[in-house]
């Protein structure tokens, strides 16, 4: 477990350290979708939600965040509520995460970071709503989210609902291809596209059940490490019409564009602008997904530990 070489500047709950010794399975949790991605209070709300899904579909919940610049594999209620509501915290990629411990810092992990957090740890499942991926101007801008490479180089599985909306999906997807990412759609054959259930883009291959995502694991990680991405469609009930998500959307990038946001906060300023121009469809749509998605990746946690 490389995460003991964290010394003093990493906890391992004791709930998921006893689970990780015995063979229990554990789905990782990222923070950063409720320090930047969910409106305060209803942050908290879905947490508790996404944490109760993980449990009731046979797994342990390991939500991964740095508080006061100490890494916590596991949160219990008070930790969870420091993450969800403090106005102060930062956002940590991989990059970043010495500098916020050395500094004392409060931060929702991203993707990136909380792979790596997670594999240190030695969990092999992870849970999120959607993974980062090219951005539009990327050619000039070259700006391209550290979670591909990093979901490349770490034996992981991480479950979302396909790449954020508001990316270059065609850029996004050539990338993930370089990267040898396997793609797989859960029950369906097209790759979701966050807020709405499908797109143009195929999938490698279609699982029906989570056991089947295992042994797809089982026989990939026999032949090279790397990670693999499970798509999960967000729920029926709660896709935004696509229509309003093209509408919403093209204004957000339009909006952050004048006003020169770019880098690591370009996803938040996107992501909140549409919250706010949706009348509350995209919300709706978030805090299901990431639910689902959470439910599916206990699921398959569970599968791997058999």
């Amino acid at each position: 477990m490389r995460i003991k070489e964290l010394c003093d500047f990493a906890v391992v709950s004791n709930e998921v350290g006893q689970a990780l010794a015995e063979g229990f399975p554990v789905c990782a949790l990222e923070t950063t979708i409720l320090s930047h991605g969910l409106p305060r209070p209803f942050n908290l709300e879905v947490a508790h939600r996404v944490e109760q899904s993980v449990r009731a579909s046979g797994a342990i919940p390991a939500t991964i965040g740095i508080l006061n610049g100490k890494v916590y594999i596991g949160m219990d209620e008070d930790q969870l509520e420091e993450v969800s509501l403090d106005t102060g915290s930062v956002k940590a990629s991989l990059k970043d995460i010495p500098s916020a411990i050395l500094r004392g810092k409060t931060a929702g992990c991203t993707v990136a970071a909380t792979v790596a957090l997670a594999v240190a740890a030695g969990i092999r499942t992870f849970a999120t709503g959607g993974i980062g991926g090219v951005h539009i101007g990327a050619e000039e801008t070259f700006d391209i989210s550290a979670d591909l490479k990093v979901l490349a180089d770490n034996r992981i599985i991480v479950v979302c609902s396909g790449p954020k909306s508001v990316l270059d999906v065609d850029k996004t997807v050539e990338y993930l291809e370089t990267l040898s990412i396997p793609i797989i759609g859960y029950k369906t054959e097209k790759l979701p596209l966050f807020y709405t259930r499908t797109s143009n883009y195929p999938v490698d291959y279609n699982a029906e059940k989570p056991e089947d995502v295992a042994l797809f694991a089982d026989l990939r990680w026999a032949l090279s490490d790397g990670g693999i991405l499970v798509a999960n469609p967000v729920p029926k009930d709660a896709e935004m019409d696509k229509a309003v998500f093209e509408r919403v959307s093209k204004e957000a990038i339009q909006s952050a564009e004048k006003k020169g946001i770019r880098k690591a906060e370009i996803t938040p300023y996107l992501l909140d602008y549409i919250h706010r121009h949706s009348e509350g469809a995209s919300l709706k749509a978030n805090a299901a997904l990431i639910e689902s998605n959470a439910q599916l990746g206990a699921s398959i946690a569970v599968a791997l530990a058999r």
